[in-house]
């Protein structure tokens, strides 16, 4: 019989690509929305696999809920990617980002324990957890300096998946994930709103685009390629933590730039640095080292910086 694999969250980004990745593998894809009757597909249907995942209500803060699925399905991996993915929402909803991240990885972890189902279990942790890194490069052994709530739950949730993970013999890990992109990126994250505007730009539509902190740099990776080391991650013999990164800094003001130039023009004309748009704190630069992932279990990153933007324009969905 095929696997079966559930994944919390997978009208997202990454489960979208994570579904469409293990559906060309023979699993049975089972994927949960908080209401499975009125969830926005669009990310699954974009893919062509609407029809092929079977969706479940699931509420990740409600114990109950979670142990009437996970009973119900008895999936062989289970992959969280479920909860508050937005740092600048995270300080309006705090609350709301520990409960969602925190909370569900909690209620995931307790119910594995509870029915001792020979579970395997991927949670999404995020680079964000490292803080500024003044410039040094994190590896799976750097402390963790959360600056958001955000980081703060993704850190809680890490240490929450280790300590079953020693204490119960779970087979639980986290994969740190590094900032990571597509054309199926929401509105709301600052390198899908660099693309549409940049767009409209063009097609004279809109004037300028305002951002808010250009000097910061991330380790921009691309999603359909992330989703392949998570599922790398479980056929580990043994379950560990790793880094899934590309490796490479670069700053929010080359993605600008890369952006005007795909549309032949000069940034300088149109980009404003807006201070109402700054974060309370923010981490100014992430550089991370994925070569463990790479050592230990031969991935990594296929698409480099500069193809990210490409393939975000040229509206590539996979």
């Amino acid at each position: 019989m095929n696997k079966t694999v559930l994944i919390a969250g997978v009208t997202g980004q990454d489960g979208a690509y994570l579904s469409k990745y293990l559906l060309t593998k023979g699993y049975r894809v089972v994927g949960t929305s908080r209401d499975s009757q009125n969830c926005d597909l669009r990310k699954l249907d974009l893919l062509g696999i609407k029809s092929d995942v079977q969706l479940v209500s699931l509420a990740l803060n409600d114990f109950r809920s979670v142990l009437k699925v996970l009973s119900g399905i008895e999936p062989q991996e289970i992959y969280n990617l479920a909860g508050q993915t937005s740092v600048g929402l995270s300080f309006e909803q705090p609350v709301e980002c520990m409960e969602s991240i925190a909370g569900g990885t909690l209620n995931f972890l307790e119910v594995m324990r509870y029915l001792d189902i020979p579970s395997k279990l991927f949670s999404a942790g995020s680079t964000e957890s490292y803080g500024d890194l003044d410039e040094q490069i994190a590896t799976e052994e750097t402390a963790f300096h959360p600056q958001s709530p955000y980081a703060v739950a993704k850190s809680t949730a890490y240490w929450q998946v280790a300590n079953y993970r020693q204490a119960y013999n779970l087979y639980c890990c986290t994969g740190i994930l590094s900032n990571h992109e597509s054309p199926l990126r929401g509105k709301r994250f600052v390198t899908q709103k660099i693309v549409q505007c940049v767009k409209e730009i063009k097609q004279g539509l809109r004037k300028e685009l305002r951002l808010g902190n250009l000097d910061i740099w991330r380790d921009w990776g691309w999603a359909p390629d992330y989703v392949e080391a998570m599922h790398l991650m479980l056929q580990n013999e043994q379950p560990k933590d790793y880094l899934i990164a590309t490796g490479e800094t670069h700053s929010l003001l080359e993605f600008v730039e890369l952006a005007f130039k795909k549309v032949n023009l000069n940034h300088h004309d149109f980009l404003i640095s807006d201070k109402s748009f700054f974060r309370p704190s923010d981490l100014r630069y992430s550089a991370i080292d994925p070569s463990l992932i790479r050592k230990e279990l031969g991935w990594q990153s296929k698409i480099n910086f500069s193809q990210i933007v490409e393939r975000m324009f040229d509206d590539q969905k996979y």
